[in-house]
């Protein structure tokens, strides 16, 4: 299947094609959610979603590891190196990384404006650093850079059927909404890497503080007040689905299965931690592979139909393909910024 994509998005150069199969497999090992729903893409396109999210999925790695003998300023000089070669790769001087590699060479073909990768970066670097957010504001600034740029990176590559400029707000919003979704997730895995991404004030709403959480976490013992904060997130995370929402009908129609499918799968963790008691602090929840195969199922039928339909007459609308290439400073001529898997 790899080499099957590679073919068809013109992708020929061994060292490229090898680095463009390096992200396929970080996405297939670490992202299933996104995995799956990328195989609902037209084949051309899958290796710049699978650049994109290996690029990510490395740097978050690089923040995120458990181990407990990498200290911190180990992980700095490692998001250093990883920041100058993907400088390096940028401006086309090349790179050994091989998502570096993969990743310069999407963002060329499909002109994805630079800084939405520079903001990415900043992101990391404050995870290593930040280990709470005041107010629900501060979480959001941070997740510009963590979320809504892989949003906003993405649209290049789907497509749209209006200016881009009209959905990168609905693209953006998704990116949120899936990020937050992990955050509910992972909430004790979390506190284990001594983070808490619940902002404080909404904790301190219900009565609820960082201390309070550590205590659950470390007895396994329940509390109500954390229940009512982890279903107020999620309430508050529902919100950022439905600002998402209107998107879905503004991608390229053969795109639009593949992103449904994971709007669908990622909304359903919500459902998979209301459904196991909001006990996120304890274990992450688990969606039922049935549950998965009926959303990937659907899936798949919207793709057929969607294909149909652009074999039968040429859409009204025709989606808006990249155009131009990045000028020296990265930026497209004419301007039109996980991650994770379903345990």
């Amino acid at each position: 299947m790899t080499a099957r994509e590679l073919d068809a998005a013109g992708i020929t150069e061994p060292a490229l094609r090898a680095a463009y199969a390096r992200c396929r497999l970080l996405n297939a090992r670490h992202g299933r959610t996104y995995f799956l729903a990328t195989r609902l893409l037209p084949v051309e396109r899958r290796p710049a979603v699978h650049a994109l999210y290996g690029f990510a999925r490395w740097a978050d790695d690089i923040v995120d590891s458990l181990e407990a003998d990498v200290p911190p300023h180990h992980r700095a000089t490692a998001l250093l190196a990883l920041q100058e070669g993907l400088e390096r790769g940028l401006r086309g001087a090349g790179g050994s990384e091989p998502v570096v590699v993969a990743l310069a060479d999407t963002a060329r073909r499909y002109g994805i404006p630079h800084r939405h990768f520079r903001d990415f970066m900043a992101a990391m670097r404050s995870d290593l650093t930040v280990t709470d957010y005041p107010t629900y504001d501060d979480l959001r600034a941070y997740m510009h850079g963590s979320a809504a740029v892989i949003g906003l990176q993405m649209l290049p590559v789907l497509g749209t059927v209006v200016p881009r400029e009209e959905a990168a707000p609905h693209a953006a919003a998704l990116g949120v909404a899936f990020q937050l979704t992990n955050f509910l997730r992972d909430v004790g895995e979390d506190l284990d890497r001594g983070r808490v991404y619940l902002p404080a004030d909404l904790l301190r709403s219900h009565g609820v503080d960082r201390d309070l959480l550590g205590w659950s976490r470390r007895t396994g013992r329940r509390d109500r007040r954390i229940t009512a904060a982890l279903r107020a997130f999620a309430d508050l995370t529902r919100d950022v689905y439905r600002e998402a929402a209107p998107g879905l009908a503004m991608l390229d129609p053969v795109a639009r299965p593949c992103i449904r499918t994971a709007f669908v799968l990622y909304g359903g963790i919500l459902d998979a931690v209301a459904d196991d008691g909001y006990a996120v602090v304890h274990r992450r929840a688990v969606v039922p592979r049935r549950r998965r195969a009926a959303v990937a199922l659907d899936g798949l039928v919207r793709l057929a139909a969607a294909r149909a339909a652009a074999r039968r007459a040429a859409p009204q609308v025709p989606p808006r393909p990249p155009t131009g290439l990045p000028g020296p400073l990265g930026e497209p001529p004419a301007r039109a910024r996980e991650h994770e898997e379903v345990a």
